[in-house]
């Protein structure tokens, strides 16, 4: 019998609660968004669902704006593996706003690949524009 291909299915992406990483429950979506503010604290990125994929590696990548580490030398981009544990797998992948803010705003590339193929790809942007400029004021539906 042929092997069932894998069902991936992005469930949330933009703004999300705070993620805890030692509990087994996933962060809650609170706004679906690809523009992000520069807060501290703000939590943001996406989960996927896998399905019929038990047993394989899902790989990740974070490709942030150019953050400094502690020499003053831009990081390179966070990445990892997860092994997918069951049939109906679901998966979070996102990032924080830290202090300082500045080397954090700009494009974040994140991405989660199986079996050698992109399935799931979101690009967010951090950005530290004041939501009371005035042309923000002026045109409300910006």
């Amino acid at each position: 019998m042929a092997k069932k291909k894998p069902v991936i299915k992005m469930q949330t992406y933009g703004i999300h609660s705070k993620w805890e990483a030692k509990s087994k429950a996933l962060p809650k979506v609170l706004e679906f968004t690809t523009n992000i503010p520069a807060q501290i604290d703000i939590e943001f990125g996406f989960i996927i669902n896998i399905k019929n994929a038990r047993g394989q590696k899902a790989y990740y990548c974070i490709e942030h704006p150019g953050i400094y580490d502690a020499d003053g030398s831009v990081r390179s981009a966070f990445t990892g593996e997860v092994h997918v544990t069951n049939n109906d797998w679901s998966f979070y992948l996102g990032d924080t706003i830290w202090a300082p803010i500045d080397d954090k705003c700009g494009p974040w590339h994140m991405t989660i690949t199986l079996n050698d193929q992109i399935v799931a790809d979101k690009t967010f942007n951090v950005s530290s524009v004041k939501s009371d400029s005035p042309i923000k004021q002026r045109f409300a539906y910006l």
